[in-house]
């Protein structure tokens, strides 16, 4: 069936191809690698013998366990409990705890939260949802915020790119990527079901219920599904000083935030299946929201009217099968459906009322061929189409085509790993205003390097380093935003040079415990280089009319240090081992504005908002269902201008939190029918010294503010 689904398909492209006689190269390219895609699977999948019932037999139950593969360049990871035990709501939350990172979060449950990875800027982090990048062809950006973690199984980062061999084109086309992987349902011997019922309700009118269910329907197949619902109204208080460059006060404001309120509400489902020698998924995902924009708090002015809708779905999927014995091949497909409205009836200012909708359509082949045991070949095709239409006078109706082809090659041999790959990446755009436009990119190649030397195979030491070139091409909105857009940008380009140094270690001291210990550290220096940067400049005389332009050159030198420690110490007095573990991260970073010489005043300064100095730290302690976490981060001086002069000067803020946890088990008497289920409670409390900072310019964050979390597991 799925045979015959894919052959019809095929025949429709190629008679696409056939009755458009003004295709264009990258449009022939894209309709030649569909077909392939589509017709791979009628010869690629082996028929079944005919006598193959004979064959099965059933066998002893056997227990495989494997050295589990962590990539030539490992990512930062937070997974289950540990991800389940921060002080956090969002994805966003989760990854200020990542060193290398900064978060612009502009405050609030609804507040836009985006990522920059080294000061490269967002733009070049790619943000993967259970394998399948989340595009914004608009303005390049996503918001983590929106992204809960009541279905998230684990969040990791990875510098340069993702080093496994089997991946799409995709996952080489970003400078540094973040992939969030949702909950794939597993079930204990005998169950059915798994369902949790949980309820956050905290500080500023926060109501954050949800649902998760998921149920086994076959040996192979399980369904999940997840709904969540947030409001918040936004509202808490703040003060704000601003000192003149003598340190007296400019003005102090005190007052509590307005127009944050918001109203979300998510849902996703999933299948879940498993082949004889392969696996596949498909995924539903809707999320709303409506919600209000506090303004920036200038000159004791704060009240605010501005508003955003937004509605984000899409359905996704990925069918990985093994052919034979070294061939194995990954089919990936998406569509998604974005809309965003944006109020502002404030007339004193100026009326806007804007409405943009966006559509991609995602399709990826990956192949790998495993010529030895040590050396493998992957071959990946990926193909996007993006749209963007608005209710803006004079828009131009953006349409993207984008081909991108990656070959890399890896291997291992006990002490070494190695991956080199080159991406290819064909853009055409077409605009139509009154008259059709198209704007072909020039095609770019970037190739990129990673090893890992391990000196002593008995010891778990590493050596690693890689080099990166990659580019990011031009939004929508950079090049053809109404009377701001330059059609005539390049992309930009970056260059990362990375060496890094890591050690693990796992031991039992000779005490009448016996506790055991887990020791890992690890340490990064890198050197990044961006190139033509995108950045806005007065039109003209005019202060008021700007256009995009490719002017700006950064580099960024830094330092990154990881270092944890795993305690487990067996108490004598009782059968539950105490745990305590305990990380931390360090991150220096001098990122410099080379951008224009002649300004002496900008030229060589800090990036805006890039801190010389931040770190994080976690610990937790858990005992018998009990649990008592703590979190810090600290953010060093910034300022929010590459001109480094007083005026611009931003003060370091730090915040701890904390949490305290309980896990109750309830299980039934004897002889009586099975409805045991646990209760997981927790108190947070964020912020606990009231620090009063902002991460963005006059965007007041909260203060001290509390959450009480209550899930019921059955």
């Amino acid at each position: 069936m799925s045979s015959f689904v894919f052959y019809i398909l095929s025949l429709s492209l190629c008679r696409l191809a056939a009755t458009r006689r003004t295709l264009g190269w990258s449009q022939r390219i894209i309709c030649v690698c569909l077909f392939i895609i589509c017709v791979h699977p009628i010869w690629a999948i082996p028929e079944p013998e005919s006598d193959s019932i004979s064959r099965f037999c059933t066998l002893d139950e056997v227990t495989i366990v494997a050295k589990k593969q962590t990539g030539v360049i490992p990512a930062q990871s937070l997974d289950g409990e540990r991800l389940q035990e921060l002080s956090a709501h969002s994805v966003a939350d989760a990854m200020r705890y990542f060193s290398g990172v900064q978060i612009k979060d502009f405050g609030g449950v609804g507040g836009i939260k985006t990522v920059d990875i080294r000061s490269m800027g967002s733009h070049h982090v790619g943000v993967f949802y259970d394998g399948i990048e989340v595009g914004n062809a608009q303005n390049g950006t996503v918001d983590l915020g929106k992204f809960s973690l009541e279905n998230i199984e684990s969040v990791s980062l990875y510098n340069g790119q993702k080093t496994e061999s089997l991946q799409s084109a995709k996952d080489f086309g970003s400078a540094g990527t973040i992939y969030i992987r949702t909950r794939r349902p597993t079930f204990e011997h005998g169950k059915k079901y798994n369902v949790i019922v949980g309820m956050k309700a905290g500080s500023f009118g926060l109501a954050n219920p949800s649902l998760l269910y998921e149920q086994k329907l076959s040996e192979s197949v399980s369904l999940n599904m997840n709904v969540e619902y947030t409001y918040a109204t936004g509202r808490y208080p703040f003060t704000i000083k601003k000192h003149l460059p003598n340190g007296s006060v400019a003005w102090d404001t005190t007052g509590y935030r307005q127009n944050g309120d918001v109203n979300a509400f998510r849902a996703e489902a999933g299948l879940f299946g498993y082949l004889p020698h392969g696996k596949w998924h498909i995924k539903g995902y809707y999320y709303q929201s409506n919600k209000g924009i506090p303004r920036a708090i200038i000159r004791n002015v704060w009240t605010s009217s501005q508003r955003q809708w937004d509605r984000n779905a899409f359905v996704q999927g990925a069918f990985q099968y093994r052919v034979g014995r070294r061939w194995e091949m990954q089919i990936s497909a998406k569509y998604a459906n974005d809309k965003m409205r944006y109020l502002n009836p404030d007339t004193t200012l100026m009326y806007i009322d804007n409405t943009f909708l966006q559509q991609e359509v995602y399709i990826s082949w990956a192949n790998q061929v495993e010529l030895f045991d040590w050396w493998n070949l992957t071959l990946s095709g990926d193909y996007i189409y993006n749209t963007l239409s608005s209710n803006m006078a004079n828009f131009v109706y953006p349409i993207r085509h984008t081909a991108l082809v990656a070959a890399a090659t890896s291997f291992h041999y006990k002490w070494i790993q190695a991956q080199a790959s080159v991406l290819g990446n064909f853009v055409q755009d077409r605009i139509s205003n009154h008259q059709s436009t198209t704007n072909n990119q020039k095609p770019c190649f970037t190739p990129a390097v990673f090893l890992s030397y391990q000196p002593l195979l008995k010891e778990q030491w590493f050596i690693r380093a890689f080099y990166k070139q990659i580019f990011r091409m031009p939004t929508f909105n950079d090049l053809y935003y109404t009377d701001v857009g330059n059609i005539a940008l390049k992309p930009e380009e970056t260059k990362q040079y990375d060496v890094s140094l890591e050690y693990s270690k796992q031991f039992t001291l000779h005490d009448a415990q016996g506790t055991k210990i887990g020791l890992h550290a690890k340490v990064d220096g890198y050197f990044n280089q961006v190139k033509n940067k995108i950045v806005a400049i007065p039109k003209g005389n005019s202060q008021y009319r700007w256009m995009m332009m490719n002017i700006g050159y950064v580099e960024i030198r830094g330092v990154d240090v990881n270092a944890g420690l795993d305690f487990t110490f067996p108490l004598s007095t009782t059968s539950f081992p105490l745990h305590l573990k305990v990380s931390g991260n360090y991150t220096y970073q001098k990122a410099q504005d080379f951008t224009d010489s002649n300004n002496p005043i900008t030229y060589g300064g800090q990036i805006a908002y890039i801190p010389w100095h931040s770190c994080s730290a976690l610990a937790n302690l858990k005992w018998n269902g009990l649990s008592f976490n703590y979190s810090f981060i600290y953010v060093g001086e910034r300022y929010h201008n590459s001109a480094n002069i007083p005026a611009n000067y931003e003060q370091p803020w730090y915040t701890h939190d904390v949490a305290l946890g309980y896990l109750f088990k309830i299980r039934p008497a004897k002889n009586k029918v099975n409805t045991s289920f646990d209760i997981d409670t927790s108190l947070e409390i964020n912020n606990i010294f009231n620090q009063q900072y902002d991460i963005i310019l006059n965007y007041p964050m909260p203060g001290i503010n509390g959450k009480f979390i209550v899930k019921f597991i059955i």
